[in-house]
């Protein structure tokens, strides 16, 4: 790449770690975690590295963290058990991968790509994941490591996810999402976060999208995919999309939240419920770090 290129793309990231109700106290670890993700996505960026490889690194980072529901912090389910899933998509080419109702995957991103970029599919779900998984050499642990101090047998009902969006220097998209899903849930719900489309979506001629939220509306709304769709059909700018198919969640009753960047590096992080973790670092090289509006 060269000194006009790099100019004419200057590297953006946008991560969150959920939207919601956020109950408990914020503490200044929360938001240390997402300064350490923003930091592993955007090292990546910094050294001319790929939008894929950026959000990837960002979203394991969340992962790691107990105090994200993803991962290692991820949400009980209503057996007291967890249930993971997580995609991520590359704006150049389409490709996406996913994994669905994992248990012994310590970082499903990494599943999902692996899904992505060794296998004929883009979603594999339960045990058929953890055992390509295994294939793949990622690392799979003990149901155990994911009973965390920080999350204890959380019930409670809130929204958790964590998503990466990011534009490199060659002006590729990509986006990333992973989540522990609903507390509560039932066994075998998939929620958004994995459905290309729904919780994930990129692609160079529009945008990159990660949600959070109220899941099964994402779904029926297709949510990731309607701010790209406003802005190839509409014309729409990425802040009036990203709007605009968040308010579509409002009117069923649901809340939550995106982040989102544009090709040409403008980002959106809306949200309509009372707070969403979120980071990003612009064009222009400012950072943000913000739970309340």
């Amino acid at each position: 790449m060269d000194a006009a290129g790099s100019a004419r793309h200057r590297p953006v990231l946008a991560i969150h770690g959920g939207a919601g109700v956020i109950c408990g106290a914020v503490t200044p670890r929360h938001r240390a975690g997402l300064r350490r993700a923003l930091r592993a996505g955007w090292k990546v960026l910094d050294a001319g590295g790929a939008s894929l490889d950026a959000v990837t690194a960002a979203v394991v980072a969340l992962e790691d963290d107990p105090l994200f529901n993803a991962g290692r912090g991820a949400a009980y389910n209503a057996e007291a058990k967890h249930e993971l899933d997580a995609a991520i998509m590359d704006g150049a080419t389409l490709r996406a991968g996913a994994v669905a109702a994992v248990s012994r995957i310590r970082n499903p991103v990494l599943a999902a790509r692996a899904v992505m970029e060794h296998s004929p599919h883009v979603m594999l779900a339960g045990k058929g994941a953890e055992r390509f998984a295994s294939r793949q050499k990622i690392r799979l642990v003990d149901p155990g490591y994911f009973r965390t101090a920080a999350r204890g047998k959380d019930l409670e009902p809130r929204h958790g996810t964590v998503g990466a969006v990011a534009l490199d220097r060659d002006g590729n998209l990509a986006a990333a999402t992973s989540t522990g899903g609903v507390p509560g849930k039932l066994p075998g719900r998939v929620g958004d976060s994995p459905i290309v489309g729904a919780g994930t979506w990129a692609d160079n001629a529009t945008c990159a999208v990660s949600g959070t939220g109220d899941g099964e509306l994402f779904v029926r709304t297709v949510l990731a995919y309607d701010v790209a769709a406003r802005m190839r059909y509409r014309g729409d700018s990425l802040q009036r999309a990203a709007s605009a198919a968040l308010a579509g969640i409002a009117r069923l009753g649901g809340t939550g939240g995106l982040v989102a960047v544009d090709r040409r590096g403008r980002l959106a992080m809306p949200f309509n419920s009372p707070g969403m973790f979120r980071a990003c670092i612009r064009r222009d090289g400012t950072s943000l770090v913000k739970v309340y509006p």
